[in-house]
């Protein structure tokens, strides 16, 4: 079984640098060939809807949006139910290929042999 690299993101433009790291993080463990499952949750929930990534921008760095659909092309996204709930963000307000799951299933997927997790 391959390796996985689970990346949980908890900040979104409160911590640019951060923020930007992750998704850089996720997005070149994609074009490495890495299974990549990257998590959006707290303030980086936002980048789950259509058109906040887009508004993100921060000096030397890719594209957020770009980074994003690299991300969602190869490897998958996820958002946290409870993070989902607090900023009143449905399954129908999503990009697509975006999933909305809970604590279990991140646990689930730390837990399995060969995963990496980093947390941003």
């Amino acid at each position: 079984m391959g390796r996985t690299l689970v990346v949980k993101v908890t900040c979104g433009e409160d911590a640019p640098e951060r923020c930007a790291q992750a998704f850089t993080v996720a997005a070149v463990g994609v074009a490495s060939g890495v299974a990549v499952s990257l998590w959006l949750t707290g303030e980086s929930a936002w980048f789950a809807l259509p058109g906040r990534a887009e508004g993100f921008a921060l000096a030397e760095s890719a594209p957020l949006a770009d980074l994003l659909s690299a991300v969602l092309a190869g490897g998958t996204v996820t958002l946290c139910t409870q993070c989902a709930a607090r900023r009143s963000i449905g399954p129908e307000d999503v990009l697509p290929g975006i999933r909305i799951a809970g604590a279990q299933a991140f646990l689930e997927e730390v837990m399995t042999d060969g995963a990496q997790g980093l947390v941003y």
